[in-house]
């Protein structure tokens, strides 16, 4: 048996934060391998499934994100598993959107669900960090991640989601690698079915009045004889 938890915090107004983006994993998974329906335990919501022939418990923890050990770690001691038998999904700003990686133990990287998580269990689990992006600013970041993903994220959002729950069984099976392939190529190949549009040509830079005036005036001729001719003679010379 695995324990597979997915971070977030609990409710409406939260459901499309970045923050969430763990939740929206676990639920990918749920659906595409019919999960049961999700019941109320250990200070979170459970559904179980099989995934590579290994029995799954998804977890949500509802103890909102800075809790979220004390869900999962009440679920762990109540299986009697060990750390390295849990598998956690969370938002990663370290990482550029659409970016994918898995590592096993590690600090906590600011992250205060993980934080929580290490301080109850340990932090000898694996970790799929979801990358949400970065502000620029650290004073910025709370906004952000607490933040709804933009219209524009669905390019890459959705099938970086479609990628984790198809390709879940490899997590199982311990191909790390081969996953974090699997959702590189599902963004990647988004990117590349929707080339970018040729730039449009600039229109030609508007010139101002007098230039336009300049340039439609016929060139002033030079007289050739009389006193102005013989004061130009004068000042720039003549050919012989």
């Amino acid at each position: 048996m695995l324990l597979f938890a997915g971070l977030g915090n609990p409710g409406a107004k939260y459901a499309s934060n970045r923050h969430n983006v763990g939740f929206m994993a676990a639920d990918a998974i749920a659906r595409r391998h019919s999960f049961s329906p999700w019941s109320k335990k250990f200070q979170g919501l459970i559904a179980e499934g099989t995934l590579g022939g290994e029995k799954i418990i998804l977890i949500k923890p509802q103890t909102f994100m800075n809790l979220s050990g004390q869900s999962v770690g009440e679920a762990l001691r109540f299986y009697k598993l060990e750390p390295s038998a849990l598998t956690v999904f969370y938002d990663e700003i370290d990482l550029a959107e659409g970016k994918l990686r898995i590592k096993t133990g590690g600090g906590a990287g600011g992250h205060n669900g993980i934080r929580s998580i290490d301080g109850h269990v340990g932090n000898t689990y694996r970790r799929v960090r979801i990358g949400v992006g970065h502000p620029g600013v650290k004073e910025m970041v709370q906004h952000h991640v607490l933040g709804d993903f933009a219209k524009a994220d669905r390019e890459w959002l959705e099938p970086l989601l479609d990628a984790i729950a198809d390709n879940a069984a490899m997590i199982v099976k311990g191909d790390e690698s081969g996953f974090m392939n699997k959702a590189a190529l599902a963004v990647q190949g988004k990117a590349a079915a929707e080339p970018d549009k040729p730039a449009q040509k600039q229109p030609p830079k508007q010139q101002s009045h007098i230039r336009q005036a300049r340039q439609q005036q016929a060139p002033a001729k030079l007289p050739e004889t009389g006193p102005m001719a013989a004061m130009l003679k004068k000042l720039f010379g003549g050919k012989d």
